[in-house]
């Protein structure tokens, strides 16, 4: 049997075959990015690093671990279509095991980042090709200890020789060591700035730890997370840091989908740290996040398959902006006469977005396309191909007939306003009540609806599902708020402790024998 970490290694030839005709990484990188390089060096090989993030994230692997084993989404078998052998289902329903394909092949692509990371390191970088590559590792590492509680890494004659297993660290001695790197290179990093916010910089340094601080409790006992007081205050320093710098605003009224448009890298005013999409350069399957949910008949076309629930959308007003508008951006090609709704939930009857003739179904073809509230886990009969409200954040880039040019966002100015909030109900001394109040009103009166009179940890936390939806931090809230466990739609009962963390997979085990299996696999 080859060890997966020989996978890496083969893994990480093919890229840096690529990486020689590809790219050049520096300070400037959106533009010098693009500059050909003859020799493969720390700079192709820290692409390679951040290319090694676009599968787990872009609405693949870890997003599917992180959000379709909550309230948030679903990926029901519709019929005969997305069935997988009930690898959707187990992860929804909490009846994964180690041999859950999703386990495996998120557990792959986070480490081949944390060894592509640590590559770099041995080919003379620069000090800040250095930090950044440390930055990506301490992200995929506390990716692993979020989602297996563990972190393998290569280090020394481990990264040479493969016969060597990768250690692996514990939650608590992982996070240690995150918070150790992050503060050891913070200075190196450039500053943030929010037109090359796929460059790790200083303030994405602050947002990774302020997730290590605030999950920190959870992490390291997850059926009855705790909140030390001095982590929560460190939470609290880190936003009023990021916010220091003034780089960053809550967009306005309006504006909330400039977070997530093809040309998000220019407009946003939120975004913190974010993967490199651009059509013809680099990047990846960021159109995942329209192929998923939308139906075959739409334009384009789809696989009509993911959706949420109606409790999940239940929680939004009529007037929440984050619901669903009509956006009006450069790269909505279609004509649109009845300015119809083109981003948040698509529900009800779909129309053509150039004719504005109402949608019908695939079959029966004389079935109005009508997405319904209701749905279950197997779909069949009437409403195989309408059952379940699609949401669709990614704003489409229907000017780019290949790649899409939508940058991921992985951290953002309004998600640091919220854990600074949840660090002082917390119990952080940072900041006061009254001031957080005001941060979680000012992002909800930016989306269109009314202020709160005061904040409590459950209205946060419905505040966190509103404004982070289904950008892949629901399964960590739920746990860090003790709230996963519970009941939620097409998901009954209360799940066994053990799945507050997901299986090491077999195939791992068999090849390390460092790692040990979670408690109840």
């Amino acid at each position: 049997m080859k060890s997966i970490y020989t996978f890496y290694l083969l893994f990480t030839g093919a890229v840096l075959f690529s990486a020689a005709s590809c790219t050049k990484l520096n300070e400037e990188f959106r533009g010098e990015l693009e500059e050909g390089t003859s020799n493969v060096g720390a700079d192709g090989l820290l692409i390679t690093a951040y290319s090694s993030l676009l599968v787990p994230y872009q609405q693949d692997q870890r997003w599917v671990l992180q959000e379709i084993s909550t309230d948030a989404a679903l990926a029901p078998t519709r019929g005969g279509d997305w069935d997988d052998n009930g690898i959707y289902r187990a992860i929804h329903q909490h009846r994964w095991n180690a041999d859950n394909g999703f386990m495996n092949s998120t557990f792959v692509s986070l480490g081949t980042t944390i060894y592509n990371a640590t590559n770099v390191l041995r080919f003379n970088p620069s000090k800040q090709q250095e930090a950044e590559a440390r930055f990506l590792r301490a992200l995929a590492m506390f990716d692993m200890i979020d989602l297996y509680g563990v972190a393998p890494i290569r280090e020394g004659e481990a990264l040479d020789d493969f016969r060597i297993a990768p250690k692996v660290l514990q939650a608590g001695e992982g996070l240690d060591y995150i918070i150790k790197e992050l503060n050891e290179i913070i200075t190196t990093l450039p500053n943030g700035n929010r037109t090359t916010a796929y460059v790790a910089s200083k303030d994405a340094a602050r947002a990774l730890l302020m997730k290590v601080y605030l999950n920190k409790g959870a992490f390291t006992n997850r059926q009855a997370p705790s909140f030390d007081a001095a982590d929560m205050n460190q939470v609290i320093t880190l936003a009023k840091a990021i916010t220091g710098t003034g780089t960053y605003t809550v967009s306005e009224a309006g504006k909330y989908f400039d977070n997530f448009a093809p040309d998000n890298d220019v407009k946003s005013t939120e975004n913190i740290f974010t993967l490199y999409n651009q059509n013809g350069k680099r990047g990846g399957s960021v159109d995942r996040t329209w192929n998923t949910i939308a139906h075959y008949n739409m334009t384009p076309g789809g696989w009509n398959g993911w959706c949420t629930l109606s409790d999940y959308y239940d929680k939004f007003a009529a007037n929440d902006e984050r619901r669903g508008i009509y956006y009006k951006y450069p790269a909505d090609t279609m004509s649109n006469p009845g300015k119809r709704q083109n981003v948040g939930f698509y529900i009800g009857q779909m129309y053509n977005l150039t004719t504005d003739k109402p949608l019908m179904a695939r079959n029966p073809a004389n079935a109005p396309l009508v997405f319904t509230r209701e749905v279950t886990i197997r779909t069949s009969g009437a409403t195989l191909e309408t059952a379940g409200i699609r949401p669709m954040k990614y704003a489409y880039d229907y000017s780019s007939s290949g790649q899409k040019n939508n940058d991921w966002v992985v951290f953002r100015y309004s998600d640091v306003l919220l854990m600074q909030a949840e660090a002082v109900l917390r119990g952080g001394t940072g900041s006061t009540a009254g001031e957080v109040l005001a941060l979680v009103n000012k992002i909800r009166g930016n989306r269109g609806i009314g202020t709160l009179g005061s904040l409590t940890l459950d209205n946060l936390l419905d505040e966190r599902a509103r404004e982070l939806y289904w950008e892949g931090w629901r399964r960590q809230d739920l746990i860090r708020f003790g709230k996963f466990l519970q009941p939620f739609q097409e998901k009954t009962g209360t799940s066994d402790p053990k799945y507050l963390v997901f299986a090491i997979p077999s195939q791992q085990i068999a090849v390390n024998p460092n790692l040990k299996q979670n408690a109840g696999y």
